[in-house]
């Protein structure tokens, strides 16, 4: 019994050491810089994502119904975003995210745990970390043109309008209504 348990436990390690040898025709500096570059995106979407649902659950004042509405919205598109993400990295032949601890370590989004953030706080937070985003996604979007990954490529234009747009509805309801904005 005891060799039959020795030799499951060295085939379980060797299986668990096995690369994870997705075919493609991205030479191998493109699979490591890349997956590198969107998995850092993976974590600041993931960061993004709970912060969204943060204030989704804690916003309060005059316009709670709308605000309320408005970061459940983004926050699910934020969130739609991270399958694709993962994917793409292992379909180039990456490796992806597997832990909390490993999106901490790679998130450069804030948290913001603060018991209580002024409506108009969240607002002008959330407006400023998708601008971020986007800046980096337009960042990585470069990478993938360096490589000719323009299937990374193409998904990343999708994910900077997204952002684009979610930047400026924050930025338009936190406006003052007068024509100078903030």
């Amino acid at each position: 019994m005891a060799t039959k348990n020795t030799a499951s436990r060295d085939e379980l390690t060797r299986r668990r050491q096995a690369a994870l040898a997705t075919p493609t025709d991205l030479q191998p500096e493109a699979t490591r810089d890349i997956s590198a570059a969107m998995n850092a995106i993976l974590a600041d979407v993931f960061a993004l994502y709970l912060k969204t649902k943060n204030f989704h659950w804690h916003v309060s004042g005059p316009h709670f119904h709308d605000y309320h509405l408005l970061f459940d919205e983004q926050a699910s598109q934020i969130f739609a975003m991270t399958d694709p993400i993962a994917e793409r990295i292992r379909k180039i032949g990456g490796a992806t995210l597997r832990s909390t601890g490993n999106i901490t370590r790679l998130q450069r989004m804030q948290d913001n745990d603060a018991d209580f953030v002024e409506a108009a706080d969240m607002l002008a937070e959330l407006r400023e970390d998708n601008k971020a985003l986007v800046s980096r996604l337009r960042e990585v979007h470069d990478l993938c043109g360096k490589f000719r990954d323009f299937a990374t490529s193409s998904l990343i234009e999708v994910w900077i309008d997204e952002g684009e747009k979610r930047t400026w509805s924050l930025y338009e309801a936190g406006r003052r209504g007068d024509r100078s904005g903030h």
